[in-house]
C-alpha cells in the first residue's frame, strides 16, 4: 500500500480506498497518525483558549482592572487570529507534510504559553500587551486546519465522518482541559496565580512535538495540486458549508471563550463558580463531535445537521427564558445543551464535505471522466474546503464574543440581544440546509450513493 522513504518518512502510493491494503496494515498507520494528530490539536486548542481562563483571574485583586468589554475583546483576539491562520496552516501541511508541519505547529505553541506565563505575573501590564499575546496564541487555532487536512488523506471516505469527528473532538477537548486546569489552580493555589495555568502546558508542548517527530508520517496524497484552495473558493458548496460551520463550530468556540465571562456578567459569578461550570459544556461538546460524525456516516450529514440546528434554536430560546427569569441552573443547563449540540453539528457538517465532493466525482464518472482522477480531485478539494470552512467557522466564534461585548456594553447585565441574533442565524442555517442540501429529487431520479438525497449542482 505504501513504501516509506527512509530519510523523510514519506508514505508513497498511499491509497486508503484499497480495502485489502487497508486491512493488511494501512489502518494501523492511519490510527497511529490520528492519535498523535489528536494530541497535537488538543494542546493547540488549550493554548488557543488559554485566555478564556486567564481573564477570569484578572481582577483588581491582582492588579488588573479591565472592564467586561475589554475582557471580551481580549478573548476574541486569539479567535480571529486563529481563524485567519487556518488557510495558511492547511496549505502548509500539503507543502511540508503532516509530520513535519505538526512538529513545527506544536513547538511554536511555546511562544504564546511562555509570554502568558511571564506577563500575567506583572500587575499593571496594559491591555495592548495582552492583546498582542492573545493574538500570538491564535497559532493554536491554526492547528485544527492542518490536522484535519492531514487526517483526511489517511482515511477512506467511508470512515471519514468518524475519523474527522474523533480528530476534531479530541482537539476540542482542549477547551475543556484548560478550564479544568484553571479550576485545579484556583482550588489548590487560589485566585492569584494565573501563571500556573500557562506553566502546565510548557512540558506538554515539548513532549507532544517530540512524539510527533518520532512516530508520525508524511503522506504524498496530502499534497494538493497548485490552486486547490483557489478552486475551492470558486465552488458554491464551499460557502454554503462554511455558513453552516459558522453556526456549529463558531458556536462551540465562541461559547467556549465567552461562557465564563457571560456567567460573571449575567449572574455575578465568582471566578471559582465560573470556571467550575464552564468546563462541562466544552467537555460534553467535544465528546459529542465524533458522535455527530458517526450519525452522519449512517444517516447523512445534511439530515443530522438540520435536526441539530432545530435543537440549537430551541436551546437558545431556553437561554433567553432563563436570563429573563434569573435562573442560574436553567441557564447553565441550556448553555451545556448548546455545547453538546454544537459538537454534534460540527461532526455532521464536516462529514458533508467529503460526501458532497464524492457525489460530484460520481457524477463526473457517469459523464465519462476518469474515475481515479475524479476521486483524487474530490479528495484534494475536500481538504481545501475543510480549510476554508474551518477558517470561516472560527471567525464565527469571534463574532459571538463581539456580540456579547455589545450586548453587555449598555450595563443591563443581559445577553438577550446576543441570544436573539444567534437564534436568527440558526434559523437561517435551517433554511439553507432545507433548500440546498435536502431538496427533493425529481421523479425517477436515481438515488444517491450517500445516505443524503442527491441534489443538483448549485
Amino acid at each position: 500500500m505504501a513504501e516509506k522513504a527512509a530519510r523523510r518518512s514519506w508514505l508513497t502510493g498511499w491509497d486508503p480506498e484499497d480495502e485489502d491494503a487497508w486491512h493488511r496494515g494501512g489502518h494501523r498507520i492511519a490510527r497511529r497518525n490520528l492519535v498523535l494528530s489528536v494530541l497535537s490539536e488538543h494542546i493547540g486548542f488549550s493554548v488557543w483558549t488559554l485566555w478564556s481562563v486567564l481573564v477570569l483571574f484578572m481582577s483588581p485583586e491582582i492588579g488588573f482592572a479591565f472592564n467586561p468589554g475589554e475582557k471580551f475583546l481580549l478573548v476574541a483576539t486569539p479567535t480571529v487570529v486563529g481563524a485567519l491562520l487556518r488557510l495558511p496552516y492547511s496549505y502548509a501541511v500539503t507543502r511540508f507534510g503532516g509530520r513535519d508541519w505538526t512538529v513545527f505547529a506544536t513547538a511554536i505553541l511555546l511562544v504564546p504559553a511562555s509570554l502568558a506565563l511571564y506577563f500575567v505575573q506583572r500587575p499593571g501590564t496594559p491591555l495592548w500587551v495582552f492583546l498582542l499575546i492573545g493574538a500570538v496564541a491564535g497559532v493554536g487555532g491554526g492547528n485544527f486546519a492542518s490536522s484535519m487536512t492531514n487526517i483526511t488523506a489517511f482515511y477512506p471516505q467511508r470512515h471519514q465522518g468518524w475519523a474527522l469527528g474523533l480528530n476534531a473532538g479530541g482537539g476540542n477537548l482542549g477547551v475543556a482541559t484548560v478550564q479544568l486546569v484553571g479550576l485545579a489552580v484556583i482550588s489548590l493555589a487560589g485566585r492569584t496565580h494565573p501563571s500556573y495555568v500557562a506553566a502546565v502546558y510548557l512540558p506538554l508542548i515539548v513532549l507532544t512535538a517530540l512524539l510527533a517527530a518520532w512516530r508520525m508520517d508524511n503522506v504524498d496524497t496530502v499534497r494538493a495540486a497548485p490552486g486547490a484552495q483557489r478552486e475551492a473558493v470558486r465552488d458554491a458548496d464551499t460557502w454554503w458549508i462554511s455558513l453552516l460551520y459558522i453556526g456549529t463550530f463558531g458556536s462551540f468556540i465562541g461559547y467556549g471563550f465567552a461562557f465564563g465571562l457571560v456567567l460573571q456578567n449575567e449572574f455575578d459569578a465568582t471566578p471559582v463558580e465560573a470556571v467550575g461550570y464552564t468546563f462541562l459544556g466544552p467537555l460534553l461538546g467535544s465528546f459529542s463531535r465524533p458522535l455527530g460524525g458517526l450519525l452522519a456516516d449512517r444517516l447523512g450529514g445534511a439530515r443530522v445537521s438540520f435536526w441539530n440546528f432545530l435543537a440549537m434554536g430551541a436551546g437558545t430560546v431556553v437561554l433567553v427564558l432563563a436570563s429573563r427569569a434569573g435562573s442560574f441552573g436553567l441557564f447553565v443547563a441550556g448553555f451545556t445543551a448548546l455545547f453538546v449540540l454544537s459538537g454534534l453539528g460540527n461532526g455532521s457538517t464536516y462529514k458533508m464535505i467529503p460526501a458532497v465532493y464524492a457525489r460530484k466525482a460520481e457524477r463526473e464518472v457517469t459523464e465519462g471522466a476518469d474515475a481515479a482522477g475524479a476521486f483524487a480531485r474530490a479528495r484534494r478539494l475536500s481538504g481545501a474546503v475543510i480549510a476554508v470552512a474551518g477558517a470561516v467557522g472560527a471567525l464565527g466564534g469571534a463574532a459571538i464574543n463581539l456580540a456579547f461585548r455589545l450586548s453587555y456594553a449598555d450595563g443591563s447585565g443581559s445577553g438577550t440581544p446576543a441570544f436573539l441574533v444567534f437564534l436568527g442565524y440558526y434559523l437561517l442555517c435551517l433554511v439553507v440546509i432545507r433548500s440546498v442540501y435536502l431538496r427533493a429529487r425529481p421523479a425517477g431520479a436515481a438515488p444517491a450513493a450517500d445516505p443524503e438525497p442527491e441534489r443538483s449542482r448549485v
